[in-house]
């Protein structure tokens, strides 16, 4: 009984993750580096009403939070949301759903991998671009392999530099519009929002379109319910990471959007370049472009420690569900599932080395089809929500964290994401990545069909 005892003890997580770690985690995941590069486009497509479409997707995603953290809040033994995805929906929805959201997680670190050598070569233009992504997969590497409370120490400094980043703009910002700051597009004014065409001045097609890049910019938020299994006191720790997504969400993106476009009028924004640059420039901060190269550069190395600690944790998941192999769940003393961590970075170093000899066209492709993916994960973990709570309402009555407005929001989470399937469709560059999609997801249904097959 005691080495049984000893040796299931031994195949558990730690729970090294402390409340400001996962707090951390949480705003690095509503964070990405499509706030600090990406915005200028989203600007230039949709105008002042890309305001709104923020706030649409924020809700969307509070929500989808909220049923995920009541989910894995049933069942203090669930470690993702794979655990609860096969209790509800069957073993082979569970490895569907590992596979991809590993898979989404490895493209992610593949292109975040290429952005850090990119970023680099801003500073040291002669270093090929593969060099500084190798060094800092390696470096990745051994911080995730020595223990789960370093990954949380390095997600906590590389999100706090976002924060700061974004905080230093609004309040910059702010000082500006108060004062009338001139700049080449004339004063800044909270007025410039809808004195320029108004709320919606490319109409309901630029608005529409631009939902595809503000949920991108999202991606990732879900990763918070990754680390369930290496919380301390995750019943009260995720609650509050979850229940201050809103807040995160109207501070970070609203109120960075708001102080961009009053000091610069939407139409007057370079879509090309980051919309920061252009803000601290303006104010006389000489070294503005460095500054903002080194806040993306850190939210890819974020980005690309994310996807090393979440591909490998998928991986342990599925390794102790039996839908990969039986090492990948083996820990080591400081509770690390090493081989996962091994088998994810080779795959994602293989990617780095296709990204440098393959064309840019192919790798856009895989981030596309990367994108579908997440709707999927997202979508699966509403419908996980729904079953629970038809099927067990003993559970769904003790427990303190519950979705608002059940079961209105999980069809209205639903619709959103068929919402967001057919403005992909919509995109030239991002329709092709529909019809590829579900050739991964038929790759793995057979892959499940030949697994059950050779048990049998």
């Amino acid at each position: 009984m005691t080495d049984d005892h000893t040796q299931n003890q031994e195949q558990k997580l730690q729970r090294g993750l402390k409340n400001r770690h996962v707090q951390l985690i949480a705003i690095g995941g509503a964070i990405g580096t499509g706030l600090f590069l990406g915005s200028g486009k989203s600007i230039h497509l949709a105008g002042p009403s890309i305001l709104f479409a923020y706030m649409i997707t924020g809700v969307i995603c509070f929500l989808i939070m909220r049923s995920l953290g009541e989910l894995l809040l049933t069942n203090l033994e669930y470690h993702s949301f794979v655990d609860f995805v096969s209790d509800y929906l069957g073993d082979m929805a569970g490895f569907i759903t590992g596979w991809t959201y590993w898979f989404c997680w490895i493209s992610i670190a593949m292109a975040d991998l290429t952005a850090v050598g990119l970023y680099t070569q801003y500073w040291f233009p002669h270093v090929p671009q593969w060099i500084p992504g190798l060094i800092a997969l390696v470096i990745l590497l051994l911080m995730n392999l020595a223990t789960v409370k370093l990954f949380g120490e390095m997600e906590f400094w590389f999100a706090l530099i976002k924060v700061i980043a974004i905080l230093a703009l609004i309040v910059i910002g702010i000082f500006m519009i108060i004062k009338g700051f001139s700049t080449d597009s004339g004063t800044s004014s909270f007025t410039n929002l809808w004195n320029h065409g108004g709320m919606f001045p490319n109409g309901l097609h630029g608005f529409i379109l631009s939902f595809q890049m503000v949920v991108f910019a999202f991606v990732g938020i879900e990763l918070v319910g990754l680390t369930a299994g290496e919380t301390e006191d995750p019943e009260r720790v995720i609650p509050k990471a979850i229940n201050n997504i809103p807040v995160r969400v109207l501070l970070f993106y609203i109120g960075a959007l708001v102080v961009i476009m009053s000091i610069y009028p939407w139409d007057a924004i370079n879509p090309s370049e980051s919309p920061f640059v252009q803000v601290f420039a303006a104010v006389g901060i000489i070294a503005a472009a460095s500054i903002i190269n080194f806040v993306v550069l850190t939210s890819a190395a974020s980005a690309c420690n994310s996807a090393v600690f979440s591909t490998s944790r998928m991986v342990y998941s599925l390794a102790k569900d039996q839908n990969a192999p039986a090492a990948m769940a083996k820990l080591t003393s400081h509770k690390v599932p090493s081989n996962a961590l091994f088998f994810s970075t080779i795959v994602i170093l293989i990617g780095v080395c296709l990204n440098y000899i393959m064309p840019e066209a192919v790798f856009t492709l895989i981030t596309s089809i990367s994108t579908v993916c997440f709707i999927y994960i997202w979508g699966i973990t509403v419908i996980c929500h729904l079953k629970y709570r038809k099927t067990r309402p003993d559970l769904a009555k003790v427990n303190k964290f519950k979705l608002p407005f059940y079961p209105f929001s999980n069809y209205l989470i639903l619709a959103f994401l068929a919402f967001i399937l057919v403005v992909l469709a919509l995109a030239e560059d991002t329709r092709v990545s529909l019809f590829i999609t579900p050739v991964w997801f038929i790759l793995l249904v057979i892959i499940y069909k030949i697994k059950i097959k050779k048990h049998a």
